[in-house]
């Protein structure tokens, strides 16, 4: 049996699990002033007078401001020089304003009044003259809200917000990188926990459910983020099937899973198997075991991004897999950026030509897939420093032995 797969009870796991969340530190406002005036110097450089952060993520990241995204309206407008603005429902005032800390002026519609046309006519309070002005919208956006100020201000000029939104969050500060890597260390506790869970018949539904008890026993008060359990064949495909088997004895097991820390991801995958390996199993974990490494050890700033993709798909295609995309092999990109979203930019796919830069952080997770067979996917993530990429959690040890417990 591989080490610390199965044998114990879920309640004996989740006992053994502590909060993990002590002493950690949330973003400060200035640190949220600070971005904004990246922002502004990024928007005076490209031209840009305003930027609307809707709801959502980005509102959040420069202002933070929670609120989710709706039918509603709900969102700020970033000058590049000068104070932001809110942009709300009039009932939601006092609730919005007891959400800010980057403090600001909040314009209200009624329920019967445009917010569209308040977009524009709060641009014109600023400054700033909709005949001629560029707008920036952030690509979240709905399009029945960009199409809503397009129609209420059909001269001003709106554009992409991705070269502000994407070139400020791209680059994480300390504290980013310090919750983001308390979040990963979190997952990994309670991927250690869940393997110990395992037994024949148990179901992917139960997994899952012990996976959010642990997320909320080490300290993550939502519980898990997101959860991928796979049991057989089922681990061929990268997300999943309709109808998840139940566990075997020498089934590969995929468990992919995350949580959130002061709004910060954590996304780690682990591959293994319940009883003995085959040599088949042993051959290809330890094959996408090189893939990971090799993406890794390339990482150096300046590379371009899609570089890193090519590094780990060359490894596969070595031993007679893919070529590019196809399968057996790997159909997906190496990964994803990470941060205030599970998903970011840049990606470490061949189409990518972002250089790597200090402070940018990344999913290591070049799956190969075997449809008819299983899958394997080891995920975890690096940040880059100038000296190269440094992880965050430590790849797998091995098949016999995923979390360094022997």
């Amino acid at each position: 049996m591989t080490i610390g797969i199965g044998g114990v009870s879920p309640q004996q796991a989740l006992d053994g699990l502590k909060n993990m969340t002590q002493g950690v530190a949330p973003i400060a406002l200035s640190e949220f002033e600070a971005r904004i005036a990246k922002a502004q110097l990024i928007m005076q450089q490209q031209g840009i007078d305003a930027v609307y952060l809707n709801a959502g993520t980005n509102l959040y990241y420069f202002t933070g401001t929670r609120w989710y995204a709706s039918e509603r309206l709900v969102g700020a407008i970033l000058p590049a020089t000068g104070k932001v603005q809110y942009i709300a429902p009039a009932f939601e005032l006092d609730t919005l304003q007891g959400f800010m800390v980057v403090k600001g002026e909040v314009n209200t519609w009624h329920e019967d009044e445009s917010p569209y046309v308040l977009v524009a006519t709060t641009l014109n309070q600023m400054g700033f003259d909709v005949t001629r002005a560029k707008l920036a919208i952030d690509e979240s956006t709905s399009y029945f809200i960009s199409n809503g100020i397009a129609k209420a201000a059909p001269q001003l000029t709106l554009v992409d917000a991705k070269t502000v939104t994407a070139g400020c969050r791209m680059i994480k500060s300390s504290t980013e990188l310090a919750l983001i890597q308390q979040a990963m260390n979190m997952t990994l506790e309670v991927h250690k926990a869940a393997a110990s869970i395992l037994h024949e018949g148990i179901t992917t539904d139960e997994v899952t459910a012990f996976i959010d008890a642990a997320h909320r026993k080490v300290g993550a008060s939502r519980g898990s983020y997101f959860c991928i359990v796979l049991f057989g064949e089922d681990t061929a495909y990268p997300h999943g099937v309709k109808s998840p088997k139940a566990l075997s004895k020498n089934d590969t097991v995929l468990i992919d899973t995350g949580c959130q820390l002061e709004g910060y991801n954590s996304d780690i995958t682990r591959t293994y198997v319940f009883g003995e390996p085959s040599a088949r199993q042993r051959e290809l974990w330890q094959l996408e075991q090189q893939a990971q490494l090799a993406a890794f050890n390339i990482a150096k700033v300046d590379l371009p991004c899609g570089d890193v993709d090519t590094a780990a798909r060359q490894v596969l295609e070595k031993a007679g897999f893919g070529p590019g995309y196809a399968v057996p092999g790997l159909p997906h990109r190496t990964g994803h950026g990470i941060g205030l979203d599970i998903h970011e930019w840049p990606y470490l796919v061949k189409s990518d030509r972002t250089p790597l830069a200090a402070g940018m952080c990344f999913s290591n997770e070049p799956m190969l897939c075997v449809p008819g067979e299983f899958g394997i996917r080891h995920e975890d993530h690096f940040y880059m420093t100038a000296d190269g990429a440094k992880w965050f959690t430590l790849p797998a040890k091995s098949i016999d032995d995923p979390f360094y417990l022997g």
